[in-house]
């Protein structure tokens, strides 16, 4: 991941933990991970994180993975609600 990705996810995983009201020790067990692991991560210690890593982190925010690493968490754009609609 780049170094901005890397930057946005952090601040995304932080802001949905604070949002939802949880610890980092809380969201960590959450999530199936350590607490030490996921307070290096949130703390940009951890950038390297596995794909498995990232969808246990997801999946734990109700989720998918694409959605943390999407820039501050943008709604979808209009051409892509629409391609949605249209692929049901």
């Amino acid at each position: 991941m780049g170094s901005s990705t890397v930057q946005n996810l952090l601040k995304r995983l932080k802001a949905l933990r604070v949002q939802r009201g949880l610890t980092q020790e809380r969201f960590a067990e959450s999530a199936g991970i350590s607490y030490k692991y996921y307070q290096a991560v949130e703390a940009g210690r951890k950038q390297d994180l596995r794909l498995s890593t990232l969808e246990r982190l997801a999946k734990a925010h109700g989720l998918e993975p694409w959605e943390l690493l999407r820039p501050g968490g943008e709604p979808l754009r209009q051409a892509e609600t629409g391609r949605k609609k249209h692929l049901r």
